[in-house]
């Protein structure tokens, strides 16, 4: 198999992937009764503007509302108003949006019914700081973690100790009107809780055990952060709230379900395919280590599977970062696994962020094969250093092997796929 035909090969599991995750079928699949009074939809995250057109798309009746998304990720809708904000850091617009959604679902009914869309980003798209905290205290928290190397439950279950919308909060604002939650799942586990840290889901998580992982991790936080963080007044909503009774949730995408659609693209072609998981967490780099090593001992020895495969994944890592180059957790995911593969021909991976964003830059993600290092060096770029730098996006860039498919509107975290089949 070619350079060529292995990367048309990969990226057709992607897009059968984010077809997987097409909005349109899970909402159309799960849509709630009309009510007796006003249907508010409400959302946030960086496929929540593709969830609207979806619903409006299938809702038969008078709607109203508002959802935030990512910059440059926004679509036409007719009845449901898209704001844009920044991600992965938040800014001043953001803010707007979260005052705004909390306002729209003041005075409802138990006659109302509140439609939330939610896909991952959230978490960022709504900044809301509570008590005293100011909008430069929740960047510098969004900072901290995104640097921390913690996983993104972990950080979720952080943020929305220090939000007046995150973990529920929304949702009981919104009560007494019954809120049905459409969740498109970027987390391991598919906890919808965590989605976007839960904005209208409570979830498990106390303060104390906050704290904790705080201190697990060793995140750096301003001091009037944790000073909110030791009051009670930080307590999230609990899971058995009476406000939350009448209110429903429902995970409308997830990675499971487009690493199958993946894995059955690949048979079709006449590849085999393995998932290994659909929850992978820890440090892209260290997470390289192991796909390299079962890629290597397949195209060797034939085990524990044997070739032509195409290895699948899913999952979110992480990046502690200690440089300060520019990159995202996929592409430095296969800056790893090509410096583990060199020389070993017959091996070809991408990996990639389904919502078409890897990190800060424009890529979702990357390709890499047995000659990416020899590629490298003959441009005069070391990979080792380039890696040591969390510089892994210039390094893509200055060979071409960046995947830049541009936003997919969805969001189901990471597709990684390693394809064992030695080149013609």
């Amino acid at each position: 198999m070619t350079l060529a035909d292995a990367r048309a090969f990969l990226t057709s599991l992607f897009d059968a992937a984010v077809e997987a995750a097409n909005p349109l079928t899970g909402i159309r699949a799960n849509l709630p009764a009309k009510p007796k009074g006003r249907t508010v939809v409400i959302g946030a995250g960086k496929g929540s503007a593709q969830m609207a057109a979806a619903l409006e798309q299938c809702w038969d009746g008078p709607l109203e509302g508002l959802v935030v998304t990512r910059y440059g990720f926004a679509t036409k809708c007719e009845h449901i108003e898209i704001i844009e904000a920044s991600h992965p850091v938040p800014d001043a617009a953001g803010l707007v949006a979260s005052r705004r959604l909390l306002k729209l679902v003041e005075g409802l009914t138990e006659d109302d019914l509140v439609i939330a869309l939610i896909s991952g980003g959230g978490s960022a798209l709504l900044p809301s700081p509570a008590g005293d905290l100011t909008l430069e205290d929740e960047i510098a928290v969004n900072k901290a973690l995104l640097a921390s190397g913690a996983p993104i439950a972990t950080m979720n279950v952080i943020r929305k100790h220090l939000s007046t919308i995150k973990g529920g909060r929304l949702a009981a604002a919104a009560y007494p009107a019954r809120v049905v939650s459409l969740v498109v799942s970027d987390i391991p586990g598919d906890d919808p809780a965590l989605v976007a840290s839960g904005p209208t889901v409570p979830g498990v998580g106390t303060r104390g055990e906050a704290l904790d992982l705080i201190r697990l991790y060793k995140i750096e936080l301003p001091a009037a952060v944790m000073a909110h963080m030791e009051k009670a007044e930080a307590d999230a909503p609990r899971t058995d709230d009476p406000r939350f009774a009448r209110n429903e949730v429902h995970v409308i995408a997830s990675a499971g379900v487009s690493l199958e659609a993946a894995a059955e693209t690949a048979r079709k072609a006449g590849i085999e395919a393995a998932i290994l998981s659909d929850a992978i967490e820890g440090e892209a780099r260290e997470a390289a280590h192991m796909h390299a090593a079962i890629a290597r001992e397949i195209l060797h020895r034939d085990r524990p599977f044997t070739k032509p495969i195409v290895l699948l994944s899913g999952g979110e890592t992480t990046v502690t970062l200690t440089g300060k180059g520019k990159g995202g957790r996929n592409s430095e995911f296969l800056l790893s696994l090509a410096i583990d593969i060199d020389g070993h021909a017959g091996i070809h991976a991408m990996a990639a962020d389904t919502d078409g964003i890897d990190g800060s830059e424009d890529n979702a993600g990357a390709f890499a094969d047995a000659g990416t290092v020899a590629r490298l060096r003959s441009t005069g770029i070391d990979p080792a250093v380039m890696l040591r730098n969390n510089d892994a996006w210039s390094a893509f860039n200055a060979i071409d092997d960046l995947f830049v498919p541009g936003p997919t509107g969805t969001n189901v975290n990471d597709l990684r796929a390693i394809l064992i089949n030695p080149d013609d």
